[in-house]
């Protein structure tokens, strides 16, 4: 009886062992958060800006959110391994909150472990810009970055719409993630039409909205973008989470979700130098 207790213990610590280091290996399989070679590029003397939600609940006084943890790492440290300044906005500015659940075990992504050991950008996660503050014609990049706390502050902010078209007219690129591109539904051009009418946009599913359960929020980004005249693209797999889709569309460049915020960035700096090669890092 020792024996058998003795060996069925050792079998549960093997099994907890390889549940721990082994399921994060197979949602990655499964396709959160793939690993995307990001080229050899230097792009010393350029700047970003990643513009983040200020909402920290699911509504008045409900679950914990924010900016989904990678759609900001991601970026954050594509462009600045590129050799780029990078500056952190928000809507409100101060602390971003970032949506506890994306910083949690299995679904971490290697970004998100690099920022819990970065103080440089933890400082500047609690200090953002407010975005009606920022001059955005001094970026060449403007990312928005996604989180369900963006459906609540991104498409009803007058002032990152503006923002954003300011960046646009001044020829930077611009673009984002899931919930980021919502950030265009107040980003009109000169000629009063929105800058994303009619052009190719991805951005989150109704399809992952409803498979996660989380439709009470005011805004859905494939809803919401198709309604304001967008071509939307994205792909769709068994479960909308592990699906990843980047379109490109002049110097607008948007991700479909959080499998995408490396890739975007990526092609956004390609767009920029009008270089859509490079040599890939490890």
């Amino acid at each position: 009886m020792m024996m058998i207790l003795k060996y069925g213990a050792i079998g549960l610590v093997f099994l907890l062992v390889i549940g721990r280091f082994g399921l994060p290996h197979l949602l990655t399989g499964l396709g959160l958060h793939p690993h995307y070679e990001v080229p050899k590029m230097d792009l010393s003397g350029k700047r970003a800006l990643i513009v983040t939600t200020s909402q920290a609940t699911m509504g008045e006084g409900g679950e914990a959110t924010g900016v989904a943890a990678s759609e900001m790492t991601a970026p954050y440290y594509a462009f600045l391994d590129s050799g780029m300044d990078v500056d952190l906005a928000s809507i409100q500015g101060g602390q971003i909150p970032i949506d506890p659940s994306t910083l949690k075990w299995p679904v971490t992504a290697a970004s998100d472990k690099r920022y819990l050991k970065d103080p440089l950008l933890q400082s500047k996660v609690s200090r953002s810009y407010q975005i009606d503050q920022v001059d955005t014609t001094q970026y060449d990049i403007v990312f928005l970055a996604g989180g369900w706390g963006a459906a609540y502050d991104f498409g009803q902010s007058a002032e990152l719409g503006e923002k954003v078209a300011i960046a646009y007219a001044n020829d930077a690129i611009v673009g984002g993630v899931c919930h980021g591109p919502l950030g265009f539904l107040q980003a009109y051009g000169e000629d009063g039409k929105l800058i994303v009418e009619g052009r190719r946009i991805s951005a989150a599913t109704d399809k992952q909205i409803t498979e996660l359960g989380i439709t009470h929020t005011p805004m859905h980004p494939e809803r919401d973008l198709r309604a304001a005249g967008v071509v939307f693209e994205a792909e769709s797999k068994f479960r909308d989470v592990f699906a990843n889709n980047v379109v490109v569309d002049g110097r607008i460049v948007t991700g479909q979700n959080q499998n995408s915020g490396t890739e975007t960035a990526v092609k956004m700096m390609q767009v920029l130098t009008g270089d859509q090669g490079g040599e890939p890092t490890s």
